[in-house]
């Protein structure tokens, strides 16, 4: 982890600073905030329900953040996350665990590691699980030893094999397995990913980490997975990146969308490397190849290597995990979606902060230079009122209300179309060094183009007060068109907290429009706004918070604020169950 230094667990007094950073143009917000041991205690808090979600997954109360070594092991799925017990700000982190049969109910158990020994008396933080032969997990994870932030690696197994849910977890004397050598900052090292056996026998992580402004992805190797030997250079690294966090590694098949273990060492392969940048706030990704002879991983020349570069998610996503799935032959990726409502120094704390964005399937796009990403199949289970709409035309400035769903807790899959392209607005040449991001902030939802802004607005007020649009613009560039996808925060609410974070998210998307088609999913569920553009080639998740559209006050519109004319092909439009969450 982590978006958010951690603390130290002594008393103090507890300190806030947000540094606002300025990149070519581009505005990264940083958080670090330290609350001390003292200032939270374990005492009853009265949780604010108008923004906890409905079928996303959250603990009853207080703070979570990254998903941990999430896996599948004899007929269960494990969730580990970081949890505070104490209170709803990052501090007294704990591994929470929760398991469940589907992906959607879940049980929640006690925690499954905690502070408890020198090698992590100042914290337990993230990491990974791995099954090794004879169908044994393992969790790797980092501790902290020190009040210097020192970072080691460690292991924990299972009490009881034979209890089904793995409710005990033991931490072995034998930690710390990996320390950092002097070549390495010991405050910037961590997140041990799943280990993969190469064809020599020899089992391999990653451990991310900084050298300079250098992102690194340091490599470790192991016969037995007790004796650690660090490579004699990273797996992989990225110079002006900033340190790298909660890395993920793993192979994806060029045939099909079915995924591959992490050990996979066959043919009509290639592989995805995913850091977490906390001087962003976002994860990227890209698609190359591993050299196993040479221990090296080579980005294709399709694939940026940086802050331009691919991301799992264009909005407030973070700290990823993924895992292989047995059961149904395919990858699974998991992130953290953290409030941005002014927590932990808002005065009317909600007593609760985070939630796990949907589980979703990932796989590796037909033109091999993106991944695809997916909700998974089973959050279907959960559609209830189903209403639909089709050949719905949409002219300038028309918007229609979506009726007969609880708008406020919605999953919407639309397919927009148009009969042309002519009237696409051309690409302002001054756009070029900003983010897709900037030039959603510049144009918006409202300011009137020629083939878009068009598409929903969720979480809306009756009279449009409040509403997060998400929408498209189509813009046609020098050799092709692009696409540009907006999930729009800045109308979410009508508060006016300063901390309150009201953000435009956008990217392009890479689709041909040859059918003058663009589709839509969005997952709506109180406070947060989960979309998957063109078919899951690009995904936004935005948080909001309104005042007026909250529950049955909420509203749900698809418009359409271009000249030309759009047409709603099919729009299915379905209210959501809440699962259950023991």
């Amino acid at each position: 982890m982590k978006l958010f230094r951690k603390n130290s667990f002594h008393c103090a007094l507890p300190v806030f600073i947000l540094l606002v950073c300025v990149y070519s143009n581009y505005v990264v917000f940083a958080s670090y905030y330290e609350v001390l041991t003292c200032f939270q205690s374990s005492r009853d808090v009265n949780i604010t329900t108008n923004y906890r979600t409905g079928y996303h997954f959250q603990p009853p109360k207080n703070w979570m953040n990254d998903p941990n070594a999430p896996m599948y092991y004899n007929g269960v799925y494990h969730l580990f996350y970081q949890y505070n017990p104490k209170g709803s700000t990052m501090n007294n982190i704990v591994w929470a665990h929760s398991v469940s049969k589907d992906l959607i109910n879940w049980i929640n158990l006690e925690p499954a590691i905690y502070p408890s020994k020198p090698f992590d008396k100042y914290g337990t933080w993230s990491g990974s699980a791995t099954i090794l032969p004879g169908n044994k997990p393992i969790i790797l994870y980092t501790g902290v030893v020190d009040a210097n932030m020192t970072q080691v690696q460690n292991y924990a197994v299972p009490a009881n094999l034979s209890d089904p849910y793995l409710r005990e977890w033991i931490k072995p004397d034998n930690n710390p397995l990996i320390v950092p050598d002097i070549s390495i900052n010991k405050t910037q090292f961590r997140d041990p990913t799943t280990a993969w056996m190469g064809k020599d026998g020899h089992w391999r992580i990653i451990i991310g980490s900084l050298r300079k402004k250098r992102g690194l992805a340091i490599m470790y190797r192991s016969k037995d997975f007790m004796r650690w030997i660090k490579a004699k250079h990273p797996l992989h690294s990225t110079a002006n990146t900033g340190n790298w966090e909660c890395p993920d590694f793993f192979p994806v098949s060029l045939q099909g969308t079915n995924g591959l273990d992490t050990s996979y060492n066959g043919k009509n392969v290639k592989y995805v490397l995913k850091n977490s940048l906390p001087v962003t706030v976002f994860e990227y990704y890209t698609i190359g190849t591993y050299d196993a002879k040479q221990e090296r991983y080579i980005p294709d020349n399709t694939s940026v290597d940086g802050w331009k570069g691919l991301r799992l998610d264009y909005g407030i996503f973070y700290a990823s995990k993924s895992f292989y799935d047995p059961s149904k032959d395919r990858r699974i990726v998991w992130g953290w979606s953290y409030e941005s409502d002014g927590v932990p120094y808002n005065e009317n704390n909600k007593g609760w902060a985070g939630i796990q964005a949907i589980p979703r399937k990932v796989w590796l796009d037909f033109s091999g230079k993106q991944l695809v990403q997916w909700p998974i199949e089973e959050l279907k289970t959960l559609r209830k009122q189903n209403v639909q709409l089709s050949n719905k035309k949409l002219d300038k400035g028309e918007k229609i209300e979506v009726k007969g769903i609880t708008a406020s807790q919605a999953d919407v899959e639309v397919t927009f179309s148009f009969s042309s392209l002519d009237k696409a607005e051309t690409f302002d040449p001054n756009w070029d060094d900003l983010y897709a991001q900037d030039v959603c902030a510049i144009k918006g939802s409202t300011i009137q183009g020629g083939l878009g802004p068009f598409g929903l607005a969720t979480l809306a007020s009756q009279n449009l007060e409040e509403y997060t649009p998400v929408f498209f613009r189509v813009i046609k560039a020098q050799e092709k068109y692009k696409v540009l996808m907006c999930s729009d925060a800045t109308r979410s609410t009508t508060q006016h907290h300063n901390a309150t974070r009201k953000s435009s998210f956008a990217g392009y998307v890479d689709v041909d429009l040859v059918d003058k088609k663009l589709s839509l999913r969005s997952l709506i569920d109180n406070s947060v706004v989960e979309s998957f553009g063109a078919g899951g080639k690009i995904c936004i998740t935005s948080r909001a918070y309104p005042t007026l559209a909250i529950h049955d006050k909420a509203h749900l519109f698809a418009f359409n604020n271009g000249t030309e004319i759009i047409t709603i092909e099919t729009l299915d439009a379905w209210s959501m169950d809440t699962p259950q969450i023991n």
